[in-house]
């Protein structure tokens, strides 16, 4: 396949915090938060205690607005997106680099009465969302 190009992710894990929702001076919505996904190691049959991988995800515009109004601190989230990276130098003139999983779908993994948005009052998820093109 000479000219195959491919990016996807698709994470399922628990904010860390709640969403906050921003805008950029332009007027578009933006919010930036952090999921935990578990992973386990160990031999098959032991248990061993969770250890967690953080990313950092960066949602846009009627997404962003999404997810800061249904989703709270520890509330099951499933990301569908694409990794990008980015670069800049910061003020000590060090090129510094972030990876970040930008959404392009979000899905509710908790039911209702589990989830932390699903307790706010006026809350009505969906089960996915995808902002219309």
């Amino acid at each position: 396949m000479a000219n195959f190009n491919f990016n996807k992710v698709i994470l399922g894990g628990r904010l860390t915090a709640d969403p906050e929702l921003k805008t950029t001076p332009s007027g578009i919505s933006v919010t930036s938060f952090t999921i935990a996904v578990n992973r386990r190691f160990g031999t098959k049959g032991t248990a061993e205690e969770p250890q967690a991988d953080f990313f950092n995800v960066t949602a846009w515009r009627q997404t962003a607005e999404f997810i800061t109004r249904y989703f709270r601190k520890a509330s099951s989230i499933c990301v569908v997106g694409s990794i990008q990276t980015r670069s800049w130098t910061d003020q000590n003139n060090q090129k510094r680099y972030s990876t970040d999983v930008v959404a392009d779908e979000i899905n509710f993994v908790d039911s209702k009465g589990e989830s932390p948005a699903g307790r706010q009052p006026g809350a009505r998820p969906a089960s996915q969302y995808t902002p219309e093109s």
